[in-house]
């Protein structure tokens, strides 16, 4: 297998590098529109600057990588950014997919694109596969038109939906809602978490075994792949200071309401995951693995 990844900077990009890296049976590359983060981290896997909304240069770095398979991971993710950027938002999540498809289906390669739960409503929760879109924001909009792209398809693809991404990475921006909530109490600030949305959060190194899991097996169709807890972001809060012993007195339970964002979230998503489970033998960690995994992790990257 020769498995091209895009986004090999993000989240959810860098654990998919340092868990393909270690399949003796896989080549990878790994592609980013900036420079290779993981240079000083992976020095001996291979990079490969892609620009995946530039339909020429997609075409041209394929042809000449010849990959059996691409896992899509790049995308426009901010959610508000989206709502105030629209073009932008189009372009990164929505041509930029058509250009892949394209040239997958020219190459004959094996898709895998990532997509989220945020193409849904809202309105009931947890979801399976078959549930029918209606998203309330336009990133939602822009990856369910990225997702019949690729459903419009006549190569291979899979599909790979999933809820509330958490974890560690190296040269990242964004905070995760772990560390967010632990450090926030360790400095006595109180804090306002929303008790009146659900979701089933999913620790990134569990999305990077099952977009794994989904290309090794060249799987067909649509596959929910997250956490199996269902839980509101309050509820994820009080577990994180009951991990750490402190005080969940400074957390202080809200509902959206409460916060002006440009765009609005679905109250309520999260989904059912048997059928990754049972086809793909995919098992997430618990919320509290997940919670011990962060935590170590981050003591690591802070030395």
């Amino acid at each position: 297998m020769k498995i091209l990844l895009t986004g090999s900077n993000g989240l959810l990009g860098q654990k998919l590098v340092a868990l393909l890296r270690q399949q003796p049976e896989v080549e990878l590359v790994a592609t980013s529109r900036g420079g290779n983060k993981l240079a000083a981290l992976y020095p001996g896997v291979r990079f490969v600057a892609l620009d995946v909304s530039d339909a020429a240069q997609v075409q041209q770095v394929l042809a000449q990588e010849q990959p059996t398979h691409l896992i899509h991971t790049a995308a426009m993710t901010n959610v508000d950014e989206c709502e105030l950027n629209r073009a932008a938002c189009w372009q990164q999540n929505v041509t930029a997919v058509e250009n892949l498809v394209q040239a997958c289906v020219r190459q004959r390669i094996h898709l895998t694109h990532l997509s989220t739960d945020f193409i849904f409503s809202g309105k009931a929760g947890p979801l399976a596969e078959d549930a029918t879109p209606g998203p309330v924001n336009f990133y939602g909009e822009s990856k369910l038109a990225a997702e019949l792209a690729v459903q419009s398809s006549t190569g291979l693809w899979a599909i790979a939906r999933t809820v509330l991404v958490y974890g560690v990475a190296h040269d990242y921006g964004r905070t995760n809602l772990v560390l967010w909530v632990r450090d926030s109490l360790r400095a006595g600030k109180p804090i306002k978490v929303v008790a009146d949305q659900w979701r089933t959060p999913t620790l990134a190194e569990d999305l990077a075994q099952g977009c794994w899991l989904l290309a090794r097996q060249s799987a067909q169709g649509i596959y929910h792949i997250s956490g199996e807890e269902m839980l509101t972001p309050y509820a994820m809060a009080l577990r994180v200071a009951d991990y750490f012993g402190l005080d969940a007195g400074l957390i202080e339970r809200v509902d959206a309401t409460t916060f002006t964002q440009p765009a609005r979230r679905p109250a309520r998503t999260g989904f059912i995951i048997g059928k990754a489970q049972r086809d793909l033998g995919y098992q997430p960690h618990s919320f509290a693995e997940g919670i011990a995994l962060v935590s170590a992790q981050n003591e690591i990257s802070a030395r």
